[in-house]
C-alpha cells in the first residue's frame, strides 16, 4: 500500500496545507467534506508568519500582487473616539519587516488549489468514524465508503472528528460572537490601506482593505439575552452590527462600509477556543494520527492569527514528515517506516505545542482586554495598554515556520 496521508477538513484552507508533503515525496489524498470548493468567510487577515508559510508552498507572490499591504495599524476608542494607539505595520521585527495584508479567502484557496495534482481532493467525504487494523487507520466515510490510511491529519475543523479520537480537551465557548463582512465598491472605495480597529464599549470592531475595490470588516461582542433573533437573517444582524456602532463614537464613513455591505455577506458565530492549558498535555499527535489548524488550536479571532497559524503547521508537518520519511526507499520492515512516522508526528507536536498554547491564550486576552466596557480596564488599556497589546500583535506574527528544505 502506498503512503497516503488523509484529513477530512470543514475548512478547506487548511486542507491546503497538506500538499508539500507531495513535494517531499508523499503522496497524499485529502478529504473535503463539502462538495466543492469553498469561499465562505470572505477574507482573513494574513501577518508576516503566514506569508513566509506561502513562500514556502511557493504561492506567496502570486497572493501578493493581487493584494494591498497595509501600512498602519490605528486603534481608537469607542467610548471617546480618541486614538489610543498607532503603528506602523511595515516596521522591522526581529526577523525582518513585516507585512500585513487581508487576503481574499477565494483568491488564496484556488492559487492553493492549483498546486495540487488532479485528483488529491476528494469532495462530498466527511469522516464519522476511525477504527485500527494494526498500524492502518480504517475511515468511515459519512456516504458509507469506507478509507485505509498510513497517515492520517485531522485539520477537520473546531468539531474535529480525529481531535476528539485524540482525546483533545471540548472546544470552550468564550461568551462572545462575531459578525463578519464584505463591502464591495466597484468605482474604488477611497480607503487608505491601514487596519482600523475599534475597542471598548462593549464590543471590538475594525476593518482593512483587501484592495482597491474590496474591505472587509468584523464585529465581536459579548452575548446577552437582549440579542435574541438577531442572527436569525443577515438582515437583522447587520443592523444589529450598526445600532451597537452608532450608540458608540465609531466614525460615520466607518458605519457606511457596513451599511454599504451585501446583506447575504453578512455572517455571525459564537466564538469558541481549545482552553490553552489542556494543550499543554494533549496529544496533538498519537501513532501515525496527529492534528493541525482548527483541529488542534481554535482561537478567538482577536490576533487574526488562525488561518494564520494553520498556514504555519502545514509547513512544519510536511517538513517534519518528510525528513522522517527520507529514507523510505531504503531496505527495511515496514514496522520501522512506522516507526519513523510517528517520530516525525512527534517532532512536529513538539514544534506546535507551545506555539498553540500562547496564541490560543493570548488571543483570549487581547480580545478582553479590548472589547471590556469596565471602567477599570477601558482607563487602563485607553491610557497605558493598547501599545503593549499592539506589540502583541506584531510579536505573534514575528514568528518563522522555516521551509520545506529545512
Amino acid at each position: 500500500m502506498a503512503l497516503v496521508s488523509l484529513c477530512c477538513i470543514p475548512d478547506l484552507l487548511h486542507t491546503r496545507n497538506l500538499f508539500p508533503r507531495r513535494r517531499k515525496g508523499v503522496r497524499s489524498l485529502v478529504l473535503e467534506s463539502s462538495p466543492s470548493l469553498r469561499t465562505s468567510g470572505f477574507a482573513f487577515t494574513t501577518w508576516k508568519n503566514a506569508f513566509r508559510a506561502l513562500d514556502a508552498l511557493g504561492v506567496g507572490d502570486k497572493i501578493r500582487e493581487q493584494h494591498l499591504q497595509a501600512q498602519r495599524l490605528r486603534v481608537i476608542s469607542s467610548a471617546t473616539g480618541e486614538i489610543v494607539r498607532e503603528a506602523d505595520l511595515t516596521q522591522q521585527g526581529k526577523r525582518g519587516p513585516h507585512e500585513i495584508r487581508c487576503v481574499r479567502r477565494n483568491v488564496l484557496l484556488q492559487a492553493l488549489e492549483e498546486e495540487l495534482p488532479k485528483g488529491t481532493i476528494r469532495y462530498s467525504s466527511k469522516i464519522v468514524s476511525i477504527e485500527e487494523d494494526g498500524d492502518i487507520k480504517i475511515l468511515q466515510l459519512a456516504d458509507g465508503s469506507v478509507l485505509r490510511a498510513k497517515v492520517l491529519i485531522g485539520c477537520d475543523g473546531i468539531n474535529s472528528v480525529v481531535a476528539k479520537w485524540l482525546g483533545l480537551a471540548k472546544p470552550s465557548y468564550s461568551g462572545r460572537a462575531a459578525a463578519r463582512g464584505f463591502a464591495h465598491y466597484p468605482d474604488g472605495h477611497g480607503f487608505e490601506p491601514e487596519f482600523l480597529q475599534f475597542i471598548g464599549h462593549g464590543f471590538r470592531s475594525g476593518m482593512l482593505p483587501c484592495n482597491e475595490t474590496d474591505i472587509y470588516w468584523f464585529f465581536t461582542w459579548t452575548r446577552s439575552e437582549h440579542d435574541k433573533g438577531v442572527d436569525e437573517s443577515a438582515a437583522k444582524m447587520k443592523q444589529f452590527v450598526l445600532d451597537k456602532l452608532r450608540g458608540s463614537k465609531v466614525p460615520e464613513e466607518a458605519l457606511a462600509v457596513i451599511d454599504r455591505s451585501e446583506m447575504s455577506d453578512v455572517l455571525a458565530a459564537p466564538l469558541r477556543f481549545r482552553p490553552p492549558l489542556s494543550l499543554v498535555t494533549a496529544s496533538i499527535s498519537r501513532g501515525n494520527v496527529c492534528v493541525a489548524g482548527d483541529a488542534l488550536h481554535p482561537m478567538t479571532p482577536d490576533l487574526g492569527q488562525g488561518g494564520c497559524s494553520a498556514l504555519e503547521d502545514g509547513v512544519i508537518l510536511a517538513r517534519c514528515l518528510g525528513e522522517a520519511l527520507a529514507g523510505k526507499d531504503a531496505k527495511g520492515s515496514g514496522s520501522a517506516e512506522n516507526g519513523r512516522i510517528e517520530a516525525g508526528l512527534r517532532e512536529y507536536a513538539r514544534i506546535r505545542r507551545w506555539r498553540s498554547v500562547e496564541l490560543v491564550a493570548t488571543a483570549y486576552t487581547v480580545g478582553f482586554i479590548q472589547q471590556s466596557d469596565n471602567a477599570i480596564v477601558s482607563f487602563l488599556r485607553d491610557k497605558f495598554l493598547s501599545g503593549v497589546l499592539a506589540g502583541r500583535l506584531l510579536k505573534m506574527a514575528d514568528y518563522d515556520c522555516g521551509t520545506l528544505s529545512n
